[in-house]
């Protein structure tokens, strides 16, 4: 059998300040567009070499030792493509990005092994970045089932990394409209505190110490009696953070099944939490061109916003 095609990155020297560190953990930090897990398994299957050598992901670096890391080609998907409809807001040979609805799942997973947005995008597309392995072609970065808005999606490896290390550089902006419950005696803010898993509920993430670092930026865009709309802008992407952090600050997203509650008048009108990615703003990694691309609220939005106003 053929060996599968692969794309070498250029090498990576160890800096002094690396001697001692773990080949995985320091392979994480210097390719952020690789998850942890990811590169692991490329080291497992012989696409790292140390000095030329195989090496596994415990391998104690040394100043100097040059790493060579290969990408293989995408394996083929044991996933049916399934024709389902979608919301293109802007789409070339390079990258598309949709309208999300919300209660679609983005890729399979246990309970949901049929109908996600990578099912859809199979259908869809000829052809998808497979950095992030086989269950999730293409996709740059997430959101959660119940959140609608606009969401990238890679063709190709060199977009994807492009794409990723702008989110990471912060030069690629993510803009969300959120209802609250409740009322901010700001008209803005930050917040600015770490989230990790749940200390006890494991299906939820918090505030804790030990978490990841994270920063949400907020602006009230109007006060609607027990409720506010709220701007968001993340600074990093964190699971769940807005989610987490409205919570934290004492008003949490309208109608979040995990961090809030579900008012019948939200329910009324919207299938999941009142959260949606109304902007994304970028580079186009092959054209240089500014990508500013907007998401029409969902239906349900506008009349929920008119019954908060009376």
């Amino acid at each position: 059998m053929d060996s599968p095609l692969t794309d070498l990155l250029p090498p990576i020297w160890v800096p002094p300040t690396a001697a001692g560190d773990r080949l995985d953990r320091f392979l994480a930090l210097h390719l952020p567009q690789l998850s942890r897990a990811r590169i692991q398994d490329l080291i497992a299957q012989g696409y790292v070499q140390l000095n030329g050598q195989p090496c596994t992901k415990k391998s104690l670096l040394k100043e100097g030792d040059r790493l060579d890391v290969e990408l293989p080609e995408p394996q083929p998907l044991a996933l049916a493509p399934e024709p389902v409809p979608l919301n293109v807001l802007y789409e070339d040979e390079h990258l598309v990005i949709l309208n999300k609805p919300a209660g679609m799942v983005v890729h399979p997973a246990a309970g949901h092994e049929q109908g996600t947005l990578v099912h859809a995008l199979l259908a869809h597309c000829s052809r998808l970045s497979g950095i992030n392995g086989v269950q999730r072609p293409g996709i740059v970065h997430r959101l959660d089932k119940d959140t609608s808005g606009a969401i990238a999606i890679a063709k190709t490896d060199l977009v994807h990394q492009h794409l990723q290390q702008q989110i990471q550089s912060k030069t690629a902006q993510r803009h969300y409209l959120g209802i609250v419950a409740g009322v901010p005696k700001a008209t803005a803010g930050t917040i600015d505190a770490p989230i990790g898993r749940h200390p006890r509920d494991r299906q939820k993430m918090a505030v804790v110490p030990t978490g990841r670092h994270a920063v949400t930026h907020w602006q009230v865009q109007e006060r609607l009696g027990n409720y506010s709309l709220l701007h968001f802008r993340l600074e990093t992407g964190r699971t769940h953070q807005i989610r987490v952090h409205a919570a934290q600050a004492g008003w949490a997203i309208a109608g979040d099944p995990l961090y809030g509650n579900r008012p019948r008048l939200l329910a009324q009108h919207l299938p999941g939490q009142a959260l949606h990615a109304v902007a994304l703003h970028l580079t186009h990694p092959i054209t240089g061109e500014e990508l500013r691309v907007d998401a029409p609220l969902p239906p349900g939005w506008q009349a929920l916003l008119g019954a908060l106003r009376r």
